[in-house]
């Protein structure tokens, strides 16, 4: 079995859960590019205050994990099933209540949170997508809702590689989301926006990477993309590495009272 085999046996054998990419970043085979902002140092001194916090779209819960101890009353929403019982494995033990929501299958996502108005004071949400007006409803008057959000150039060029055709961009971007807050009743205390890269140093990394996503390669093997990753492989024998576009933005919004 050649290099090449090996990462494809690789890809198809790793079963990827959560949103743990420790088996690709902690030995430096996947590297991302440095931000202006740092998500876990903007919202930790927000927590000393909050006495009830909702984390929406928790993922596996690694990342609300690390800002323990968390406020008396935390919760945290998570709409992808394989993701559910692994959030409740790592956020029980911390007191989190883990609230399974209905994945919608299409815009507005997450408009119908099990909640009631005026609830929390402090609302994060990394990569999750959100209803600004459901996110009013549950906030309390002068609360922060903070975000990251992934715009819509990141992983263009990874589509483009995989899927060779002609790929529409959306707007999901700084200034389309900050516009659609302040509409409902928002004002923006902080934003910034990055246009990064992911990079690779071998083409397992990679197809490990795009397992995370089966919204957008579904039914992905490395056996069935084995001619674009091949064509991955013998790029990054020659230039060492490959970026991948990394899109990111930054929101610290306040819920204003409606006069």
């Amino acid at each position: 079995m050649d290099y090449f085999e090996q990462l494809v046996h690789e890809i198809d054998g790793f079963s990827f859960s959560g949103w743990d990419f420790s088996y690709i970043t902690e030995t430096g085979r996947m590297q991302e590019g440095p931000v202006k902002w740092n998500y876990y140092s903007r919202i930790r001194p927000y927590l000393y205050t909050a006495e009830r916090l909702l984390d929406l779209g928790t993922g596996g819960g690694e990342r609300l994990a690390a800002f323990s101890p968390l406020p008396g009353e935390t919760y945290a929403t998570e709409g992808y099933k394989p993701n559910v019982e692994i959030a409740k494995r790592n956020l029980e033990p911390l007191g989190v209540t883990v609230v399974e929501v209905d994945g919608d299958e299409g815009p507005p996502y997450n408009s119908n949170l099990p909640f009631d108005d005026n609830f929390f004071d402090l609302i994060t949400d990394r990569h999750e997508a959100y209803c600004p007006q459901e996110i009013y409803r549950i906030l309390k008057d002068d609360a922060h809702f903070i975000t990251q959000q992934v715009g819509s150039l990141s992983i263009a060029n990874l589509i483009q590689l995989f899927d060779n055709k002609n790929i529409q961009i959306s707007d999901w971007n700084l200034n389309y989301a900050e516009k659609e807050l302040m509409q409902n009743g928002f004002e923006i205390a902080g934003s910034d926006e990055e246009i990064s890269f992911i990079r690779f140093y071998d083409a397992g990394a990679l197809g490990i990477y795009v397992k995370a996503f089966p919204w957008v390669f579904p039914q992905f093997s490395a056996k069935k993309y084995a001619e674009e990753l091949l064509y991955i492989h013998k790029r990054i024998l020659n230039d060492g590495y490959i970026d991948i576009v990394y899109h990111l933005f930054f929101i610290d919004a306040v819920k204003r009272k409606k006069i």
